[in-house]
């Protein structure tokens, strides 16, 4: 008997996905188990595996196509099963990706032999008005001269207004690929009108899709700052004590601490001491943390993705510093596991790096705060009645308040302060 498959939730705020890739296609013997397809998620592209044994029917979603989740993502059954009572009953009527294909060929006209199927140049914006001169020959034609591309490469050809006869396939028989249009070249630009200032007098632009990643950014910061009341507590740390503590620190072979983990190994311990910051709004409960999971904000190609150091309050500096690297390089590679980035219950942005001073971060529901850190700068401070140079840097505590009062936010931020100014503290 055949089984739908549909489009999985694969993360707590996936609402849609997006194929990245088909590893079967229609015809196919597919076991329990067998990876199906690769499903890019609002964080991350994962693997999916079949759950069923027998012979893939019918592909409901075609490769770069976004679809809600529990959509029609396939069906796997027993050949020559007849599954359209299944198709509709999902709610397509659609014939499989593969025979809509074959079906739109039988259709179409037969071209006249050496005439280009793809048309990317009548569409291309005004500002493309020559094609590359001198371009290399290549060979990505079939037999009656047309230009072997799959669909998603010739739409991105058209938005980019690239002509594809100028563009080297690397699929199989030479076929254009996304990936080829993406990383195409022009082999030498048309020549300047002599006398030309170099500045460029037309109008162009261009429309880039929206990623599955950027849309949840989208909706989850909009859903954040309109829903919660946020309201802002700003404080400056003499980083003197910090910066001698990391020096020491980072003299013993082997010991990477950043200021960075410091600044979550603080957090996390005045957390312990103030479980109100610790806390979530649910609606109809306030939820009290007695566990300290952090999330540390991490930007990666397409947006910004938040994996967890989980009870940081238990872990010493180096092995958050340890965690912390290679849960951002999981991020960056898009490997990061629901498990690695779900259950945060405070967030820190961190934009010291990028020589920011100060700034105020959106909070990451469900936490009711998130801590914004700038970069340590050299400023004249009074101390002991003198005026002399000295390493500040300012954090900023959105919060929430609907959890949060004023006075609550403030303590938390004075026992962050104590931490870091003694770090010595912290090992105690």
């Amino acid at each position: 008997m055949a089984e739908i498959i549909n489009m999985p939730k694969l993360s707590d705020t996936m609402t849609e996905g997006v194929v990245a890739e088909w590893h079967k296609k229609v015809g196919d013997t597919v076991k329990s188990g067998e990876l199906l397809a690769e499903i890019e998620t609002d964080k991350a592209t994962l693997e999916f595996e079949s759950f069923f044994d027998g012979v893939l029917l019918h592909i409901g979603i075609e490769k770069g196509k976004p679809a809600p989740v529990n959509s029609l993502l396939a069906i796997i059954g027993e050949k020559g099963e007849d599954i359209s009572a299944l198709i509709a009953s999902a709610g397509k009527t659609d014939a499989p990706a593969e025979e809509k294909k074959a079906d739109k060929k039988a259709d179409e006209p037969k071209k006249e032999e050496g005439k280009e199927e793809v048309k990317a140049e009548e569409k291309a914006p005004a500002a493309v008005t020559s094609a590359p001169k001198a371009a290399p020959t290549v060979s990505n034609t079939s037999s009656n001269g047309r230009i072997l591309a799959s669909p998603l490469a010739k739409k991105l050809a058209e938005e980019k207004g690239v002509d594809l006869s100028f563009i080297s396939g690397t699929g199989e028989g030479g076929r254009i690929t996304k990936r080829d249009v993406d990383h195409y070249v022009p082999y030498d630009a048309p020549a300047r009108p002599a006398g030309s200032s170099g500045a460029s007098l037309s109008e162009s632009f261009v429309d880039e899709p929206v990623s599955q990643m950027r849309k949840t950014i989208a909706r989850r910061l909009g859903e954040s700052k309109f829903t919660a009341p946020h309201f802002y507590l700003t404080i400056s740390l003499d980083m003197d004590n910090a910066i001698a503590a990391r020096k020491s620190m980072n003299s013993q072979e082997g010991v990477k601490v950043s200021f960075n983990d410091m600044v979550i190994k603080a957090v996390a311990m005045a957390l312990r001491k103030h479980p109100a910051i610790n806390s979530s709004w649910l609606g109809d409960v306030i939820r009290r943390n007695s566990h300290v999971h952090i999330g540390v904000a991490v930007a990666v190609e397409e947006g910004l993705l938040v994996p967890v150091v989980r009870f940081a309050d238990s872990k010493g500096l180096t092995q958050i510093g340890d965690e912390v690297k290679v849960l951002a390089q999981k991020a960056k590679d898009k490997k990061l596991q629901p498990a690695e980035w779900e259950g945060n219950t405070f967030t820190i942005s961190n934009l010291g790096m990028f020589g920011i001073e100060q700034f105020t971060a959106i909070i990451n529901s469900p936490d009711s705060c998130i801590m914004a850190i700038g970069g340590i700068s050299q400023e004249p401070v009074v101390k002991n009645g003198q005026v002399v140079p000295g390493n500040i840097m300012k954090v900023t505590l959105s919060c929430d308040h609907r959890v949060v009062d004023g006075a609550t936010g403030a303590a938390f931020l004075q026992t962050f302060k104590q931490y870091m100014e003694n770090p010595v503290m912290m090992l105690v």
